[in-house]
């Protein structure tokens, strides 16, 4: 009977010991999923937000400008604008190691949509065959100038 006891213990000993691995585990998944602050390296703006924020896989971009980084202005081009916007999306996901292909979610705010063609020239370069869902929406005036504000969602594939 002895023996038997002590299988007991020992089989009981290892689904506890499985048991709270598992809460662990849950504990530290959720830590880990708990927003954090995704900024680029360098960032010298004091504006109250953040470049992005990360919430377990998923990644909100914020508005994006494609300003001239030289003069702060916009770019001479609608298409050099959009090209700008794009990138500084693109680095902002390289921050989170995520790429343009995880995004499944982008909304372009345009001071005027005429620039529509424009900004699709440009637009369809940095995505394979399914782009993301995407909204296209004229705004009126955009902050600094700038015709084209992005932003968007993405999710860890």
């Amino acid at each position: 009977m002895r023996a038997r006891g002590n299988g007991f213990v020992f089989v009981a000993g290892i689904v506890i010991g499985v048991l709270v691995s598992g809460v662990v585990a849950a504990l530290n998944a959720t830590q880990d999923s708990s927003p954090r602050a995704i900024n680029l390296p360098g960032r010298t703006t004091t504006a109250p937000f953040s470049d992005a924020v990360l919430a377990g896989d998923t990644l909100y971009v914020a508005g994006r400008l494609g300003m001239d980084p030289e003069t702060g202005r916009p770019p001479a081009t609608a298409e050099q604008e959009a090209r700008n916007v794009m990138n500084g999306i693109q680095a902002v996901l390289a921050e989170a190691d995520m790429t343009m292909d995880d995004l499944v979610s982008v909304k372009v705010f345009c001071s005027d949509v005429s620039l529509y063609g424009a900004f699709n020239s440009v637009y369809r370069e940095y995505f394979n065959e399914a782009p993301p869902a995407r909204a296209f929406l004229g705004s009126g005036t955009l902050l600094f100038g700038a015709r084209f504000e992005v932003a968007g969602i993405a999710v860890k594939g």
